[in-house]
């Protein structure tokens, strides 16, 4: 990572010039300032933000840095940065977020985070996946929320989707509802595996044979246009009523296209279809009309931990799983 003395070097001028030029901008000539400026871009400096309010004589407080991968530009996880900003601030803590728009991020990301001399590094996602941590962060407390690390002993916090999938399933069944059809995510998705490992497990429980359950799993993550084919091929076999009488949903919005379409055939939601969901979709599950039984992805719950974890210096490695409530409600 470029320096202070690298810029000056560069730019012909004193190590105090180019501090003047970065911090009081307006007693540099202008001749001058363009050298300094044009350095800092052709080397990739990025200032030190930290040491300013060191030299300022302004006490530095604790700081968490968050690697944001698509957390902060989307609604359904923006509750798990909420936590942590929160979270932190009862521990007088502060939290500076950098979204992140690929993974591992790019020297550049990783240089400006550092420069903010962080006392801790989270990486965030919307979406469960695996991300490669760069060497030049593992010197600093770490863990990982909503994500998992292709390194053993790495603490990362994820929803316990096999306990999610098992506590809806089982509350639906014990509603009287035998014969389950199953919409579910691309199985390249990590919360496939365990989510099936939930749904055998009540289907067990209720004396169904896992074989005599129609499943389908979407090509690609964006692929709701499938979950159309599916119930029209389902409905067309069946000549006296849906086969089915509960949709098991890979989440909210398959849910959403089956509302739609089995609304459109004239199908009572639940009567005759009950539909249970996944994620409970902030601001969206709740207003399908019945509104939709879900369970929830619990992003308030990994955020907090995962502030807790660094402030706490706790000792978590590996892989800890946190509950994914059902959300009850009017569809199953």
């Amino acid at each position: 990572m470029a320096s202070v003395k690298d810029v000056a070097r560069l730019a012909g001028v004193s190590f105090m010039t180019v501090s003047r030029a970065l911090n009081t901008p307006e007693k540099v000539n202008q001749e001058t300032l363009a050298k300094v400026l044009q350095a800092v871009e052709t080397l990739g400096y990025v200032p030190s933000l930290s040491a300013r309010k060191i030299r300022g004589g302004a006490s530095r407080g604790k700081t968490i840095g968050v690697f944001a991968l698509d957390t902060a530009t989307t609604p359904f996880a923006v509750e798990m940065l909420l936590s942590m900003e929160r979270t932190a601030r009862e521990h007088g803590w502060n939290i500076f977020i950098l979204n992140v728009f690929e993974v591992p991020p790019s020297q550049q990301t990783i240089d400006l985070m550092l420069s903010h001399q962080p006392d801790g590094i989270i990486f965030s996602a919307m979406q469960l996946r695996t991300v490669e941590i760069p060497a030049g962060l593992r010197s600093l407390p770490l863990v990982l929320s909503n994500c998992v690390s292709l390194e053993p002993g790495v603490a990362c916090y994820v929803p316990d989707d096999a306990d999610g999938q098992y506590q809806a399933v089982r509350h639906a069944l014990k509603r009287g509802y035998r014969r389950p059809l199953c919409i579910n995510l691309p199985q390249a998705s990590l919360a496939w595996q365990p989510r099936q490992l939930g749904l055998c497990r009540a289907l067990a429980e209720a004396g169904i044979s896992v074989a005599d359950v129609p499943q389908y799993s979407l090509s690609q993550d964006d692929a709701y246009q499938e979950t159309l084919s599916v119930l029209e091929t389902q409905l067309r076999e069946s000549q006296e009523g849906p086969a089915f009488d509960l949709l098991i949903c890979g989440n909210d919005r398959i849910a959403l296209v089956a509302y739609q379409y089995l609304l459109s055939r004239g199908l009572r939601i639940p009567n005759q279809v009950a539909v249970l969901g996944y994620d409970n979709m902030i601001g969206v599950a709740e207003l399908f009309y019945p509104p939709l039984s879900t369970v929830q992805l619990p992003y308030y719950e990994m955020g907090r931990r995962s502030v807790q974890y660094i402030i706490e210096c706790r000792n978590e490695p590996g892989i800890q799983r946190v509950e994914c409530p059902v959300v009850e409600r009017e569809s199953c």
